[in-house]
């Protein structure tokens, strides 16, 4: 199990499923853009922070990301 490839995977599935584009979503997450980006391509290590801002953004319960399904 890859941990960061199924946050990853989560993370942009929830993004589209919401119809947020990456911008728009660093945007709600207050992050970067390239920022979302590379953490979608398992590009980036993620703080602990930036996941609740994740989750936030998305309004669902941040173990949701780290689920596999």
């Amino acid at each position: 199990m890859d941990i960061i490839k199924i946050f990853a995977a989560n993370m942009k599935k929830y993004r589209i499923s919401s119809g947020l584009s990456q911008e728009k979503f660093a945007e709600k997450c207050g992050l970067h853009r390239t920022y979302i980006s590379g953490v979608e391509r398992c590009q980036r290590n993620i703080s602990i922070e930036n996941v609740q801002r994740i989750a936030d953004a998305l309004e669902i319960e941040t173990y949701k990301l780290f689920v596999e399904k």
